[in-house]
């Protein structure tokens, strides 16, 4: 032969994030600096509703040293957006936000001859078996449905009981009733505005309506805030899979609770749910955490942990194919180095050069 292959990522071009409001420096930190190492130049679409944060980090990334220009921003809300997926200069662009615009801008973008990696929403089932560690299992489901006011991807929403666990539930709810409104550690911190708070407000009252029983009501917090937008930790038990609370996205400190027979109808209505974010199991047994680890329908997978991040050099991202990914990738890691790069192949091969029969191994023809 004499054949030889090679690869080799080359950098393509100038790139956009559009980043959300909930994480407003921690997601452009996953794109622009993976952006940057491998040669791309950056535009970034804060959310509207918190510009400053990526404005400041910005500044300081231009302080450190960073090319000027190579780093951009743009303010606004729709048209900025609709502009970079229409620009015959950007070559990709990545999206966090809600599932009906993650598909818009992600269809938006490949009609135009992108890359685009659109995260979408997320509905994250968590199951808990009888064999749980109820005071553990408690403290972490808190944490995942009320941490950041439930306003975030991973935050736990639909809990699936598989048998009767009164003390687990007992917990949940002494746990998530103590918690206080506020800005310092350990508190729930306010609604992002008016129109979510709304919206939270409304899948409550339209759960009580359905007959689904509320066992911690946080409505309250809403009539007694002197200002803000604030709804405190809600528990609700459902009847059905089928309600509304248990299907869609809510994004807010609300936990949907259905108590379920045994671990096949607990995978079956996490599977039957159209997003794919994440996913935990809360058991002592490892054999059963194997068993839900690998059934499944989620890109990231807890055991015991409510809020299941994966930690550096994995990747973070959405089941593709799901309501959570519109993508072909992650956003982060690996996925983010081949979502940032253009891969060339490189096959060659040489002639023998006429009238030499040396070894090719070293110029004077010796190993």
């Amino acid at each position: 032969g004499g054949g030889r292959c090679r690869g080799a990522g080359e950098p393509i071009g100038v790139v956009a994030s559009v980043c959300p409001f909930n994480f407003p420096a921690m997601v452009p930190m996953w794109t622009v600096p993976i952006a940057l190492v491998t040669g791309n130049c950056v535009i970034i679409k804060p959310s509207e509703k918190v510009p400053s944060a990526i404005v400041r980090m910005t500044e300081f990334m231009i302080e450190a040293g960073v090319p000027a220009g190579v780093i951009q921003i743009v303010h606004g809300q729709v048209e900025p957006v609709t502009a970079l997926c229409d620009h015959p200069g950007l070559a990709a662009l990545t999206f966090v936000g809600s599932s009906r615009v993650a598909d818009i801008v992600s269809k938006r973008c490949h009609a135009n001859g992108k890359k685009c990696l659109a995260l979408g929403g997320a509905k994250n089932h968590l199951v808990a078996l009888p064999d749980c560690n109820a005071d553990m299992a408690a403290q972490d489901i808190v944490a995942s449905f009320s941490g950041c006011a439930g306003q975030r991807c991973m935050a736990a929403s639909a809990l699936l009981v598989v048998g009767e666990n009164p003390d687990l539930m007992d917990r949940i709810i002494a746990r998530a009733g103590a918690l206080k409104p506020g800005t310092e550690s350990g508190c729930v911190g306010a609604i992002i505005d008016e129109v979510a708070k709304a919206r939270i407000l409304r899948y409550i009252d339209e759960a009580e309506a359905s007959g689904a029983e509320i066992l911690l009501d946080g409505r309250g917090w809403a009539k007694t805030a002197d200002a803000g937008n604030w709804v405190g930790p809600t528990v609700i038990l459902h009847k059905s899979a089928e309600e509304a609370a248990m299907q869609d996205e809510i994004f807010g400190p609300v936990l949907s609770v259905l108590k379920v027979a045994n671990f096949d109808e607990a995978i079956k209505i996490e599977n039957a749910n159209p997003h794919g974010n994440a996913a935990s199991i809360y058991t002592s047994v490892g054999a059963h955490a194997e068993w839900f680890s690998s059934r499944f329908r989620a890109g990231m997978i807890g055991v015991n942990i409510g809020v299941p991040v994966p930690r550096e050099p994995f990747s973070f991202g959405g089941m593709q194919g799901t309501l959570s990914n519109f993508g072909g990738s992650d956003i982060t890691g690996d996925g983010a180095m081949e979502f940032f790069t253009r891969r060339r192949k490189i096959t060659t091969k040489w002639a023998r050069p006429a009238g030499f029969d040396g070894d090719l191994a070293s110029f004077d023809g010796k190993m």
